[in-house]
């Protein structure tokens, strides 16, 4: 069962498992798939490409704010001897 329009195909599981890699090489070219079992929609499959950015759609309903700074200083690292255990030990005592 394959209802296709211009980038929108619909398929059913059982046909999308028979020919997986035909419509995989279609999601490559840039068509997107909606998968269904028994006439109801249950997955959408998009290029990686095309895959939503979540926080680019929070953004943009004003639900979030972009980051003020676009990248912090990674803290230095601490130096240290011994076992975590061990210094774990001495700080409970």
């Amino acid at each position: 069962m394959k209802v296709a329009t211009s980038d929108l195909a619909t398929v059913g599981v059982r046909e999308l498992r028979d020919h997986l890699s035909r419509y995989l090489e279609d999601v490559k070219r840039g068509r997107q798939l909606v998968v269904t079992e028994h006439g109801r929609q249950i997955a959408r499959l998009v290029p990686v490409s095309a895959a939503p950015d979540p926080l680019a759609d929070l953004i943009a309903a004003g639900r979030a704010q972009p980051p003020r700074v676009s990248s912090r200083a990674l803290p230095r690292p601490v130096k240290g001897g011994g076992w975590v255990s061990d210094l774990v030990a001495q700080q409970r005592r």
